[in-house]
């Protein structure tokens, strides 16, 4: 009965390609603890980019983007805002400041498009100047919510126990205070007419919501292999929390401040109607609204543009987040 033969040769390449796959993998390892998880949205629905890598998930969120209409219209408004609040000259070149009582609360005339109000100051003028407070207030108090909320939530979700009760009471507390009727009380003390009080008031009480945010979405991207692998690795707690975790528990938290930022730009424009905001001689679009509300039956025009202008702001952002969210969230693909 013959014997089997045996080949060492082609036995010694089976075991070579064995080694190197397994070597192979252990480098892949390697790299995905040193660097992160590797294009983690990409396996949300995201096909290959044209060099042959998978798109990521802000690849994917951005070509989706581009191709939204809301998302382009919304970012055009905001653009334009955005300049006119930097440059308002560019576009208007009166003083914002500068009133004339006989031409109190006269209509559109040459030069002078939105009429005058009820104290005989441009209209048009003070509508552009007051993008400026809006859009700083705005961005101001964004950055300031989202910074301290997303640093006080990660934190509780990422070490629990003690800390993550503590803040979690917290959180209850400020989200059981009203927020006009905090500012009323907070803010009637302020004597300052600059912009900064009206800020910290808003992250003062905005900073919980993304905390929460902040804190669901660290507990959610802790439990992820790779995470327990960096820990099982000595990575320290920091390094896992800022090379592993942020990444992929940013993206809410970048959703909710973007839609927050229309809500804080009309707080501020509520609270300096209800005249705890900012106040004269500031130019606020909230104490142009306020200043043109009794003369609505004889210049309606002074009251229609500062209004609408706050109102296509605080539309354009809103617009902006919900497709950022569409864009950034998987289960949309």
């Amino acid at each position: 009965m013959p014997e089997p033969s045996f080949e060492p040769e082609g036995a010694a390449a089976g075991t070579g390609a064995a080694m190197g796959a397994v070597t192979g993998l252990a480098t892949t390892e390697t790299e995905i603890l040193e660097n992160g998880p590797p294009a983690t949205a990409g396996a949300a629905g995201g096909g290959p980019e044209p060099g042959g890598r998978p798109r990521s998930l802000w690849s994917d969120a951005w070509r989706d983007l581009r191709r939204n209409p809301v998302f382009l219209v919304s970012a055009l408004i905001i653009v334009f805002l955005v300049v006119i609040s930097l440059w308002p000259s560019l576009i208007a070149s009166g003083n914002p400041l500068q009133c004339d009582l006989a031409k109190a609360q006269q209509g559109a005339g040459p030069g002078h498009p939105f009429g005058f109000d009820g104290q005989g100051c441009d209209v048009y003028t003070r509508t552009v100047y007051g993008a400026r407070t809006s859009v700083s207030v705005g961005v101001c108090a964004t950055l300031g919510v989202a910074l301290l909320g997303s640093v006080l939530g990660a934190l509780a979700g990422f070490f629990g126990g003690v800390w993550d009760s503590v803040l979690s009471r917290i959180t209850d507390v400020f989200f059981a205070i009203p927020v006009v009727l905090g500012g009323l009380v907070l803010l009637s003390v302020v004597t300052s007419n600059s912009v900064w009080p009206v800020i910290g008031f808003i992250v003062l009480l905005g900073w919980p919501q993304i905390s929460r945010i902040a804190r669901g979405a660290v507990i959610t991207a802790k439990q992820n292999d790779y995470v327990q692998a960096a820990r099982a690795l000595g990575a320290s707690n920091s390094r896992i929390l800022l090379r592993h975790i942020a990444p992929n528990a940013v993206a809410p938290v970048i959703v909710v401040a973007t839609i927050a930022l229309g809500t804080y730009i009309a707080l501020e424009a509520t609270l300096s109607y209800l005249g705890v905001g900012l106040k004269p001689p500031s130019v606020s679009w909230g104490i142009d609204i306020s200043a043109a509300s009794p003369y609505i039956r004889n210049a309606p025009h002074a009251l229609l543009w500062p209004s609408g202008a706050l109102a296509v702001t605080v539309l354009a952002f809103i617009m902006l987040g919900d497709a950022v969210r569409d864009a950034l969230d998987p289960k949309l693909r």
